[in-house]
């Protein structure tokens, strides 16, 4: 599976695949990417590690997607990402998130301040009959 690509269209920028944790709602008939998550901790951190390793910051944007929203990465993964922005001047970061996370959006935020932080959440999400 390719977890690391480069989108020179619009809206230009980086975009990694990470692994998480389950996706906290995990009932989504749509999604595929059930199947990319795992519970093993040095997996998930191991192999976000390699892949951030690419990251070259060419566009000063990085997209980070994962099997799930922001809050299923694993601490450490979060501080690899931070210290890869910070390492090439990337100065905005996106991240996938799960709409019921909404109010915990500023934990983020303030985790990687000073860095432009936007989130972005399928809008199949919000119809029910969609979701389920």
């Amino acid at each position: 599976m390719e977890r690391y690509g480069r989108i020179e269209n619009k809206d230009k920028r980086e975009i990694v695949l990470l692994k998480g944790y389950p996706c906290v709602w995990g009932k989504c008939a749509f999604c595929e990417y059930i199947d990319d998550n795992t519970v093993d901790l040095d997996e998930m951190v191991n192999t976000n590690k390699k892949i951030l390793e690419e990251v070259t910051g060419e566009f000063g944007k990085l997209e980070v997607i994962n099997s799930g929203s922001v809050f299923e990465l694993p601490p450490q993964t979060l501080i690899d990402i931070k210290n890869k922005v910070d390492e090439k001047n990337i100065k905005t970061i996106v991240f996938e998130v799960y709409y019921n996370y909404r109010m915990r959006l500023d934990e983020i935020r303030d985790f990687f301040n000073g860095i432009n932080v936007e989130f972005k959440t399928g809008v199949e999400t919000f119809d029910e009959y969609f979701r389920n």
